[in-house]
């Protein structure tokens, strides 16, 4: 996809500078509050700042960080919530640039955000009910929901505790992705004549300080005999689809069975994800396992998604398995074009390779469908060339005479 934007470019003799510094600072500081003095760490006087107009240029819609040109600071001008601006990626940093005029000199900026402990882990549900037959093995395992902590590192969650313990004990699994899978295992026989109810709390724990945690009430109803739990024909299923395919594509379908007779061996599908919005893009059809799309899907937001499935029968044995999602790549997005500086004025005596401006060109498409082939008006002093990664500058080719042309106009 092709895309053109005019830039108006009048006479002035400017220079650039590239430079970078970088901050840390932890989230929910207040409005205000000092993120760095960057007249001092970029080696700038104060009153160049505002001689040059100094101003932050950022892609983001939401302006976080200001800049103080009388102080010569950077201060928090928003709430930053390290959850809400970065969800689970680490490290979260914002980017943006400093851009003076006169002569013209941009620096890169990046400010990472630190977590601190503001979240309890949390269940979804307040309570799972599970009916398990009492002629249920030693062994058997039943997959209990996992709990959420939105915090990372060491605010993270990090245990879960089972009360009381007797006829369960708890397993916890860590998974490639850093995830923890949660099973409830029999250690104990059960006796439905002696109890035909048992109340269990699973207790999530963060590892911050103080420690947070949330709790989840587990009831068990005992049932008269199901001896066999539904298998599930792979552990891991995996499949393709393409981003921007319409709601009710069929996805995958996922069959498992079970060796009993009668209603025992009937088989009922769920989706177990609490994280990542799993629910709102991808349902199961709870009688045959067909899995469909129920929300949209974007390559550029998840390249692929894991979706943890339960097969279940009426006796309360289960079993479950993963669907792997790979998102296939179109090119739907056109680039974009960033202006640094819409009106730039340059001398007609200026050197060869004086910058005129700076464009900053993207595309969210990935591999062939990112590249950005960039090209200009012809037949004009003036070339565009990469300065740094996604950045291109406007400088001068040959010599200018105002009487020839007084300015151009020039379309990239």
């Amino acid at each position: 996809m092709a895309r053109q934007v005019l830039l108006f470019v009048s006479v002035l003799s400017v220079s650039s500078v590239l430079g970078q510094v970088s901050y840390t600072i932890p989230e929910e500081m207040h409005k205000g509050s000092l993120v760095g003095n960057i007249a001092q760490d970029l080696g700038l006087q104060i009153k160049r700042l505002a001689s040059g107009k100094a101003r932050i240029y950022t892609r983001d819609s939401d302006g976080y960080i200001e800049l103080n040109r009388e102080r010569g600071v950077l201060l928090v001008k928003e709430r930053i919530d390290r959850e809400a601006l970065c969800r689970q990626t680490t490290p979260c940093a914002l980017h943006f640039q400093i851009i003076l005029e006169n002569p013209m000199e941009f620096y890169s900026v990046t400010v990472q955000i630190t977590d601190i402990n503001d979240n309890a882990p949390t269940f979804e549900k307040t309570a799972m009910k599970f009916k398990i037959s009492e002629s249920a093995v030693i062994g058997a395992k039943f997959v209990l929901e996992r709990a959420v902590d939105l915090d990372v590192g060491i605010n993270d969650l990090k245990s879960y505790q089972l009360k009381p313990t007797g006829n369960f004990a708890l397993k916890v699994h860590n998974n490639a992705d850093g995830n923890k899978h949660v099973e409830m295992v029999l250690q104990k026989p059960l006796d439905r004549e002696k109890q035909d109810h048992i109340s269990l709390v699973l207790t999530a724990v963060d590892g911050g300080e103080p420690q947070m945690s949330g709790t989840m009430l587990i009831v068990i109803t005992v049932l008269d005999a199901n001896d066999n739990a539904p298998v599930f024909t792979q552990q891991t299923y995996k499949a393709t689809v393409t981003e921007n395919s319409p709601k009710g594509t069929v996805v995958a379908t996922v069959t498992a069975s079970d060796a009993d007779q009668g209603s025992n061996s009937k088989i009922a599908y769920s989706i177990t994800n609490t994280m990542d919005d799993i629910r709102k893009v991808f349902n199961i059809n709870e009688e045959n396992g067909e899995v469909t799309l129920i929300g949209n899907i974007d390559f550029e937001e998840s390249r692929n998604y894991q979706i943890n499935l339960l097969a279940s029968d009426e006796g309360g044995l289960t079993d479950f398995c993963k669907l792997i999602v790979d998102v296939q790549d179109m090119n739907d997005n056109k680039p974009e074009i960033n202006i640094m500086s819409k009106s730039t004025v340059i001398s007609e005596d200026a050197k060869l390779n004086t910058v005129v401006t700076m464009i900053n060109i993207e595309d969210k498409d990935s591999g062939e469908n990112g590249k950005v082939q960039c090209l200009m008006s012809k037949n004009i002093p003036f070339i565009l060339k990469a300065s740094t990664n996604n950045f291109y500058s406007l400088v001068t080719d040959s010599e200018l005479d105002r009487e020839r042309a007084s300015e151009y106009n020039i379309s990239v």
